[in-house]
């Protein structure tokens, strides 16, 4: 499992990026104490840092440079600060990538895993999560079947993501909702339902039944 350091001083942004990486089975470290932060990373030894720019005291730019002099450290910088001239910046101090906030979290997924893909080469990192002879492919929000695949909707992908991901338990759907909402998708029950009926119809078209279940007064059950 990688280790993943989040610096960001918006505390909803940090959780909301450290949520996003638990579910996805990255481990975190969130930075709260912005003096020393190079010390930090020191001592914790990540194996990816995902860098804001604008913070308290020193700016992202400074603590990739002090990076920079002791360690390799894959940095992708996680900033508001969009223009040319920063995103060169931070290239030419080192940085790995550059991601403009607001970011679509799939593609923050992806660039994570194409940055320690490139990082460490020997690792196993899968794009993919197979269950039961399905593959959800999270790059390209489809899923595959004996040679056979379908797109999702972007909604559609979240749910049955994180469904896989809890595979095994019971998830309610406040749960789903509450997951949805963390991710600035914004769905209710009712939509919520039709998702659930799109996914199922999806997947009976290759040829998959009854793979999420309902559980009556308790939520859906992969």
């Amino acid at each position: 499992m990688f280790t993943i350091m989040i610096i960001e001083d918006n505390e909803l942004i940090r959780n909301e990026i450290h949520n996003l990486l638990d579910l996805n089975k990255y481990k975190t470290i969130k930075i709260h104490d912005f003096n020393n932060i190079t010390n930090q990373v020191k001592e914790y030894n990540p194996d990816l840092i995902l860098l804001d720019i604008n913070l308290p005291n020193d700016d992202g730019f400074k603590i990739c440079t002090e990076i920079r002099s002791f360690s390799k450290t894959p940095i992708i910088f996680v900033t508001s600060r969009s223009t040319n001239i920063d995103e060169l910046m931070g290239i030419t101090l080192g940085a790995d990538d550059f991601i403009t906030k607001p970011y679509n979290t799939q593609i923050l997924l992806a660039r994570v895993a194409s940055v320690l893909k490139r990082a460490y080469p020997n690792e196993k990192i899968t794009d993919n999560i197979e269950h039961n002879g399905i593959t959800l492919n999270i790059l390209t929000n489809t899923i595959q079947y004996n040679d056979k695949s379908v797109e999702l909707t972007k909604n559609e992908f979240k749910i049955l993501h994180y469904l896989l991901i809890n595979r095994g338990k019971i998830v309610s759907r406040v749960d789903i909702l509450d997951y949805l909402w963390d991710s600035a998708l914004f769905v209710n029950d009712n939509t919520l339902t039709v998702n659930i009926t799109r996914i199922r119809n999806k997947m009976e078209e290759l040829g998959i039944k009854d793979y999420i279940k309902t559980k009556r007064g308790q939520g859906y059950m992969i």
